[in-house]
């Protein structure tokens, strides 16, 4: 059964549309449009954050390459490297039962891998949405289909599930970053190496 469909800058109170939710997978996909013949590879990753507006430590910042939050909360579920085929491309798992009482939200981001070396950007991918599903049930409570056109971004802010007066709620943010991944890691204070 498909879920309520946001646009960008909407809300919705996961906790009052799915009261039983525990576990919730956000699945990301996408299609890039016909390159140059470049591979053309979306990563999606999210960033832990607390009531400052930043990361606790850089543990809060789950990639393909740090696939899990030490606490269990949040998993990277797989890299897809084509974001070729049906469904989902990318997933990410919350656990909101696991998350700790400082993490005030999970900001949901993609990019695309060697964007500038590769002169690619949002303008040329297509098809891309956001959705969370109850992974108990396999029912899609909420989808953000990104719909403007981001020709000069290279990453980009999909959602966010965020606390509000103890309910867990879903954003539909699409803001897009000119600066890659690096540019909104920095700005909510991973420290990169």
């Amino acid at each position: 059964m498909a879920g309520l469909t946001l646009t960008k800058g909407n809300n919705l109170s996961l906790t009052k549309t799915d009261p039983g939710l525990q576990k919730a997978v956000v699945g990301l996909g996408w299609d890039p449009r016909t390159t140059t013949g470049e591979p053309f590879d979306l990563d999606a990753s999210a960033l832990m954050i607390a009531a400052n507006g930043k990361v606790r430590s850089s543990d809060d910042f789950i990639f393909y390459n740090q696939p899990a939050a030490k606490d269990g909360s949040v998993t990277h579920l797989g890299d897809n490297r084509s974001g070729a085929g049906e469904g989902d491309d990318e997933q990410i798992l919350i656990d909101l039962t696991q998350m700790a009482a400082d993490v005030d939200r999970v900001v949901i981001v993609v990019s695309i891998d060697q964007a500038e070396a590769r002169n690619q950007n949002f303008g040329q991918v297509r098809g891309a949405y956001c959705r969370v599903i109850n992974q108990d049930n396999d029912s899609e409570i909420v989808r953000f289909d990104l719909s403007e056109d981001a020709a000069p971004e290279t990453s980009m802010i999909f959602a966010e599930v965020y606390r509000n007066n103890g309910e867990w709620k879903f954003k539909a943010v699409g803001q897009g970053y000119a600066t890659g991944l690096a540019g909104i890691a920095t700005d909510f204070g991973v420290q990169l190496s």
